[in-house]
C-alpha cells in the first residue's frame, strides 16, 4: 500500500521521466507516480524546489534522480534521457510537462525573440524529450503525457497569447502525430489539457502594458470555473496522467482529455 491507502501496482516497478518537475503539475505528478512505485528521473533547471521533491521521494522509499537540464537544448535533453536509461535500464513513461506562459503582447508588439523563447521551451521542448525518450521506449512500449492547455484548443480568450496558444496547439498535433507513428512499437501517446491549475507558472508570465490595448471584455458574473468554483489542484492533474501513464489506459492513444471543470465550454 502507499502512503495515502491506494493499492500500489499500477505503475510499478515502471521508469517515469517527468520535465518540469520541480514544481506544479510535474512536482505533483512526480510524487504520484512515485507513491505508486515507480522509478522518477526528474528533468529540471537546477533550483532548491527540485531538489527537494528528489528528497521527499527518496523519503517515502522511492527512487529518483534529478537531471539538470533546460528542456530547448538538444544535447542537454539527450543526455537527461541516456542518464535515466544508465541508471534504470530505460524508460516506460515520459510526462513532457515543461512549459512557460512566456511574454503576453500583441502580435504586432511581439518580439521574434520572445516567441522563439515560448516555442522553444513549450514545443521544442515537447519534440526534443520524446526524441530522445523513443530510443530508450521502443523495445519494452510505453506511455508518452504532453501538458497542453485550453488555450489555442478549445479557449482563445488568452489575449496577448498568441505564442503560448500556438505552442500549446501545436503539443495536440504532435501528440496524434506521435500516436501513429509510435503505435508499432506499443507507445501511447496522449495530450492533458488542462484549465486553471494552481501553480507557479506566473512567475514566468510577463505581461506587457500593450495587451490591454486588443482586449475584448469577456464577464462572468459568477465565475468562470463552474464545477469547483475556483482553480483545479496539480494532484488532480497528477491522477490523470497516472491514469494515462499506466495499463488501465492500454486502448487509448492519441487523445486529447481536457481537465478544466468545464471552464473552456462556457
Amino acid at each position: 500500500m502507499s502512503q495515502n491507502g491506494e493499492t500500489r501496482g499500477r505503475v510499478e516497478g515502471k521508469v517515469a521521466v517527468v520535465t518540469g518537475a520541480g514544481s506544479g503539475i510535474g512536482r505533483a505528478a512526480a510524487l504520484k507516480l512515485a507513491a505508486q512505485g515507480a522509478k522518477i528521473v526528474l528533468v529540471d533547471l537546477v533550483d532548491e524546489r527540485s531538489e527537494a521533491v528528489e528528497e521527499e521521494i527518496r523519503a517515502m522509499g522511492g527512487e529518483a534522480l534529478f537531471v539538470d537540464t533546460d528542456v530547448s537544448n538538444p544535447s542537454r535533453v539527450e543526455n537527461a534521457m541516456k542518464q535515466a536509461a544508465d541508471k534504470f535500464g530505460s524508460i516506460d513513461i515520459l510526462f513532457a510537462n515543461a512549459g512557460v506562459n512566456g511574454t503576453l503582447a500583441p502580435i504586432e508588439h511581439l518580439a521574434p525573440e520572445d516567441w522563439d523563447q515560448t516555442l522553444g521551451i513549450n514545443l521544442k521542448g515537447t519534440f526534443l524529450a520524446a526524441k530522445y525518450a523513443i530510443p530508450h521506449m521502443k523495445k519494452n512500449g510505453g506511455s508518452i503525457v504532453i501538458t497542453s492547455s485550453i488555450n489555442g484548443s478549445r479557449k482563445f480568450t488568452g489575449f496577448g497569447m498568441a505564442a503560448y496558444s500556438s505552442s500549446k496547439a501545436g503539443q495536440v498535433a504532435f501528440a496524434k502525430m506521435a500516436a501513429l507513428e509510435l503505435a508499432q512499437y506499443g507507445i501511447r501517446v496522449n495530450a492533458i489539457c488542462p484549465g486553471a491549475i494552481k501553480t507557479n507558472i506566473g512567475e514566468n508570465t510577463h505581461q506587457t502594458p500593450e495587451v490591454k490595448e486588443i482586449t475584448i471584455p469577456v464577464k462572468y458574473p459568477e465565475g468562470n470555473q463552474p464545477l469547483e468554483h475556483g482553480p483545479g489542484e496539480p494532484e488532480q492533474v497528477a491522477d490523470l496522467v497516472l491514469f494515462l501513464a499506466s495499463d488501465e489506459s492500454s486502448h487509448i492513444s492519441g487523445t486529447s482529455i481536457y481537465i478544466d471543470g468545464v471552464e473552456s465550454l462556457l
